[in-house]
């Protein structure tokens, strides 16, 4: 009778780990450039277009080219460990939201604990996004590899 060698052939890659079953490393600087797509928020709303398109259209203009960008961008890029990259993007790019809010005077007038909770929750909510977007991304690498 044949004998089952299953048992010791290594373990199909998944967006978590490589070859093997070994943990797949973070890609840094595709955490940090994703998150900078935030930065269409400030460009924007310097450049007018938040103006002439109205703030409704801004929001689900922007709010869409960098979902797309980063479900897109991972699913196809087969960026290691989706989920944890795009929830730290969505994480920088809440703080790149604050920080550039603050410094173009967007963020209302608070200061104390009110501000550091306003700046909490828009980094929490960001960093949630980019967990649903790392979770879309990962089902994309996932059907990409079936």
């Amino acid at each position: 009778m044949p004998e089952n060698h299953d048992h010791l052939a290594p373990e199909a890659a998944s967006p978590d780990t490589g070859r093997g079953g070994e943990p797949r490393r973070l890609n840094w600087p595709a955490t940090v450039g994703f998150g900078t797509l935030a930065l269409l928020w400030p460009i924007v709303a310097l450049t007018g277009l938040a103006d002439a398109l109205g703030p409704l259209a801004s929001l689900v203009l922007v709010l869409t080219a960098i979902g797309l960008a980063w479900i897109l961008g991972v699913g196809f890029g087969n960026v290691p460990r989706p989920v944890l990259t795009l929830t730290l993007a969505g994480g920088i790019a809440g703080s790149l939201l604050v920080i550039s809010s603050q410094a173009l005077g967007e963020w209302p007038e608070v200061s104390g604990g009110l501000m550091i909770a306003g700046a909490a929750l828009e980094i929490g909510r960001s960093a949630a996004l980019g967990a649903l977007a790392g979770v879309l991304a990962m089902l994309l690498q996932r059907a990409r590899r079936a």
